[in-house]
C-alpha cells in the first residue's frame, strides 16, 4: 500500500508514510470487509459512513503538515483509522463524530491499539470544539458545502485546515492556511466524501 497507492501518487512526507505503514487498517473495517482493507477505494463501516481510501486519508495528513506536538481537531471519526494515523503524528487528537455507534466502536479500537493521545466526543463537527481552541491542524472528513467558518475561526495562525468542499458536481479537497483572518487555499486534489451534516454543513 505504501509504495503503490501512496508514494508513487506523491505522498512525499515520511512520517506519513511510516504512520500509514503502522496502523492495521484491517482493525477499523467490518470483519467481513477485512481482505479488501488495504483496497484502493472507500468501504462502507455502517451508520451510513465509509473509511476513506488510503490514499485520501494520506493526502490529508500530508496536507497538515505535523511535525509532532500539535493539537488537532479532526471533524468525523468514522472508523477511527485516520484518528489513529493523526495520533501516530500529532501531539494529541480530538476527533468529533455524531453516529454514537461510531464513537463508541472507534474509542474501543483505539484503547485496544493503545492510541492514548487521542479523544474520541460525540458531537456536531460542523461547529468544532471551540473550548479547545485554538488548534494547530483541523481535518475534515465529509464535504463541505464552502469554507468551513466556524472552524476556521478556532485554528491557530499559521495553522492548517484540510477540508473536501463541494464545487458544483465536484469536489475538491483543500488546504487552508490562515494567515489572519484570510485564508491561503491550495487544492490537493478532487475527491469523494460523505456530506458534513450539522448546523454549518448540509441539512441531516
Amino acid at each position: 500500500m505504501v509504495e503503490r497507492q501512496l508514494r508513487r501518487r506523491g505522498i512525499r512526507d515520511e512520517r506519513v508514510l511510516e504512520a500509514m505503514g503502522s496502523v492495521p487498517r484491517e482493525r477499523f473495517v467490518p470483519a467481513d470487509q477485512a481482505r479488501h482493507a488495504y483496497a484502493d477505494r472507500a468501504l462502507r463501516i455502517g451508520s451510513g459512513q465509509t473509511i476513506s481510501q488510503p490514499w485520501i486519508v494520506a493526502a490529508i495528513c500530508q496536507g497538515l503538515e505535523l511535525a509532532g506536538d500539535e493539537t488537532v481537531l479532526e471533524v468525523g471519526t468514522g472508523s477511527g483509522y485516520s484518528t489513529a494515523v493523526v495520533g501516530h503524528l500529532a501531539g494529541r487528537v480530538v476527533s468529533l463524530e455524531r453516529h454514537r455507534e461510531l464513537v463508541d466502536d472507534a474509542r474501543t479500537i483505539l484503547a485496544e491499539l493503545g492510541v492514548s493521545n487521542a479523544e474520541v466526543r460525540l458531537a456536531d463537527g460542523s461547529v468544532g470544539l471551540a473550548e479547545l481552541a485554538p488548534y494547530d491542524a483541523i481535518a475534515v472528513h465529509a464535504t463541505a458545502p464552502g469554507p468551513p467558518a466556524a472552524l476556521f475561526a478556532q485554528l491557530r495562525e499559521g495553522g492548517r485546515l484540510v477540508a473536501p468542499i463541494a464545487a458544483g458536481v465536484t469536489e475538491l479537497l483543500t488546504v487552508y492556511r490562515r494567515r489572519g483572518d484570510a485564508a491561503e487555499a491550495e487544492v490537493i486534489g478532487p475527491c469523494r466524501f460523505v456530506p458534513l451534516i450539522g448546523a454549518e454543513g448540509f441539512p441531516g
